[in-house]
């Protein structure tokens, strides 16, 4: 199996400083992003897997960005990183961003954080597998009607 990817968004510089130093041996490829235009600009050359960002960030908000990703990328699981608990912004994010895990900031790195990274990582994949197989079995149906039709000629 490929080895998955995690992009980190954030427009703290320090945050980002970090995390990389954090999930150094983690068993997935790190990227990073400090806006939400560079991120979009990583996805157009990078396979992503898990994207995590930030909500509150200048230019384009963590939303803004999750949104976009879930148009355009609809199969990355989309997390979110922050600081900013207002109920009423938690709920648009998890409704309009169809979040994986929303983590408020602070967190803690082992016991939180890098666990809901693997947690996101096997749905990842649990999903990509349920989505091959769905394909796999509509390709039989279609090749067994295919079969069917050839029979009944014959």
């Amino acid at each position: 199996m490929e080895k998955r990817t995690v992009l980190f968004v954030d427009d703290e510089e320090k945050m980002l400083t970090s995390l990389k130093r954090g999930l150094l041996d983690e068993p997935y490829k790190t990227l990073f992003a400090n806006s939400g235009k560079e991120a979009l600009e990583i996805l157009q050359r990078n396979p992503v897997h898990v994207i995590v960002t930030d909500m509150r960030m200048p230019e384009m908000g963590g939303l803004d960005l999750l949104r976009t990703v879930k148009a355009e990328y609809p199969n990355i699981i989309r997390m979110v990183l922050s600081g900013y608990t207002q109920v009423s912004t938690l709920l648009t994010a998890i409704n309009q961003g169809e979040i994986f895990r929303f983590i408020t900031k602070p967190w803690k790195l082992e016991e939180e954080f890098k666990p809901a990274i693997l947690e996101a990582l096997e749905y990842y994949d649990f999903q990509s597998q349920r989505n091959s197989s769905a394909e796999e079995s509509q390709q039989a149906k279609t090749e067994d009607a295919e079969k069917e039709k050839v029979l009944e000629k014959s």
